[in-house]
């Protein structure tokens, strides 16, 4: 598992030495900390065991970077599948040349990164930096992604048992990110081909840091913001700047791709204008007041689900997707509504389902959010604008190689025949 058949367009190994344009948006496989450390090339105390790596020891474990190991690529570039002398498995991530970041800056964020263990967290277990290039070494997790798993071709469909454990477990990594660790992590980059799984399906969120790591840090429109458009929250397209309730937005987006089984933008219409969450926003607020989620409901799952349970992801993804980012809750509340440990209106505090507004208690509005579904709505248009006038629309990126899709782009839309959002309005 893990090893990709068939050739990829334009692939090509890192060079030695100073590996190509090589780093991979897509999750590299990873699960835990523990291995015999090697010794340093550039010495960094990382703990944990965690150590560095030099690129001879890397190209040895990968097969010299052979396309026979080639697990993903995208934004940042390859993921390579390797395995160490003492026989672990890794996942070996190649960020793209010229971050833009000295090495102490780089090594101070890797530490940073290293330090960070949760259940629900891929573990980083090295690095390697030589002559500009660098690389980063996760252990490998051996069960694709949710994005493989839920959308694509030919997969079996997932019953909801294992959507809400997905839901469950990426929502505690999130959570530990945001604030139980110090500095905080803010992700930037949640999406469904960033959760990795286990054999028991049980989440592990990748890439946590990594924008940080690689030459796009979101301050201009680039091909891998435009691979993620379906996720990115509005207030992107207005500062230029995410923040953690922007990553609340991106699992809101994730929870309802669990509930419908859509994917978050359709990639046949150029125009970027339907979208998933402009599909789903009306549905959420009817199925909040009324508790009837056929329209909503992943018609494979054949109404197969706990009804208790539906309404806790409905209202968590409905609260997630707020245009105003102070309005939506944060990650560890999203955690106790999932669980059954919270009531759903805490998920509200004054805010109506699947709006901005505050409402009395005598039902009627008050004072608007300072970000309505007018300035909402002017600010996607602007950022659809920017996308499209960028000459990268119709790179091979924007469809994203999901990592550790057997096939290259196994779970992108060219594979799946575009069976992203419905063209039919509802």
């Amino acid at each position: 598992m893990g090893t990709p058949q068939g050739g990829v367009p334009g692939w090509a190994p890192p060079p030695p030495p100073p590996a190509a344009n090589t780093s991979s948006e897509y999750s590299s496989g990873i699960s835990g900390n523990h291995h015999t450390p090697i010794q340093p090339q550039s010495p960094l105390s990382l703990g944990n065991n965690q150590s560095s790596f030099t690129y001879e020891e890397l190209a040895k474990a990968t097969g010299g970077f052979s396309q026979a190991n080639l697990l993903g690529q995208g934004g940042f570039g390859f993921v390579h599948k390797g395995v160490l002398p003492n026989g672990k498995e890794v996942a070996v991530k190649s960020l793209k040349a010229g971050s833009g970041q000295g090495e102490r800056e780089f090594q101070a964020e890797v530490d940073i990164i290293s330090r960070v263990h949760h259940r629900h967290l891929v573990s980083l277990v090295g690095y390697c930096i030589v002559d500009g290039q660098r690389m980063l070494v996760y252990e490998f997790v051996p069960n694709k992604t949710m994005e493989y798993h839920l959308h694509g071709k030919g997969q079996p469909t997932m019953d909801w048992a294992t959507r809400l454990r997905i839901a469950m477990g990426s929502a505690k990594g999130l959570a530990y990110l945001h604030e139980d660790c110090h500095p905080k992590i803010i992700h930037r980059d949640i999406k469904a081909a960033n959760i990795l799984l286990d054999y028991n399906y049980e989440a592990m969120v990748a890439d946590f840091g990594l924008a940080k790591l690689s030459s796009d840090n979101y301050t201009h429109v680039s091909t891998r913001v435009m691979g993620t458009f379906g996720y990115l929250a509005p207030e992107y397209a207005s500062s230029g700047k995410l923040s953690e309730k922007s990553d609340v937005f991106s699992f809101g987006v994730m929870l309802l791709e669990l509930i419908t089984g859509r994917q978050p933008i359709d990639l046949t219409n150029k125009t970027m204008e339907d979208s998933l969450v402009d599909w789903a926003r009306p549905l959420l607020s009817r199925a909040t007041e009324d508790g009837n989620y056929d329209e909503l409901v992943d018609p494979q799952l054949e109404n197969n689900y706990v009804p208790l349970e539906m309404a806790r992801v409905v209202s968590c993804a409905a609260a997630s997707i707020r245009h105003s980012a102070r309005r939506r809750p944060k990650m560890s509340q999203i955690v106790r509504a999932l669980e059954g440990n919270s009531s759903l209106d805490d998920l509200n505090e004054g805010v109506k389902p699947g709006q901005s507004s505050t409402y009395s208690s005598n039902g009627s509005s008050s004072t608007p959010s300072a970000y309505d579904t007018g300035a909402y709505n002017a600010d996607m248009l602007k950022f659809r604008k920017m996308v499209l006038s960028s000459h990268d629309f119709n790179s091979s990126e924007y469809g994203a190689t999901s990592e550790y899709g057997l096939n290259p782009s196994t779970s992108s839309s060219e594979e799946m025949g575009h069976t992203g959002i419905t063209r039919d309005k509802i």
